[in-house]
């Protein structure tokens, strides 16, 4: 393949590739009695408490309530996960969420 096609190629891929990291913010859902959960692009806007950890014995869910729980003791509005995982015990998760409240 000659170098003219192939430029362009590589130019259009990167492209595509970096497209897919731009998300259309949208607005949090209205503040409730408990904190709920939002993704990345509802966070415009709202006030950054915080990171907290949390480690559980258990399946993905006993994590998100893990850090569900924590979140309603932190009075946040709202929680972003960032990561569960069982890495270095199986059967243990370590969660990592950040804290957020309304401005």
């Amino acid at each position: 393949m000659s170098m003219r096609r192939f430029l362009p190629l590589c130019l259009c891929l990167v492209l595509a590739g970096c497209s897919t990291n731009w998300t259309t913010p949208r607005p949090a859902p209205a503040v409730a009695a408990w904190p709920q959960e939002i993704q990345r692009n509802q966070t415009e806007g709202l006030v950054r408490m915080g990171m907290i950890s949390v480690t559980t014995r258990g399946g993905p869910a006993d994590a998100e309530a893990a850090i569900k729980q924590r979140a309603t003791r932190e009075k946040a509005d709202y929680y972003l996960i960032l990561f569960i995982n069982d890495n270095m015990i199986p059967g243990v998760r370590r969660a990592n969420a950040i804290l957020y409240r309304k401005a």
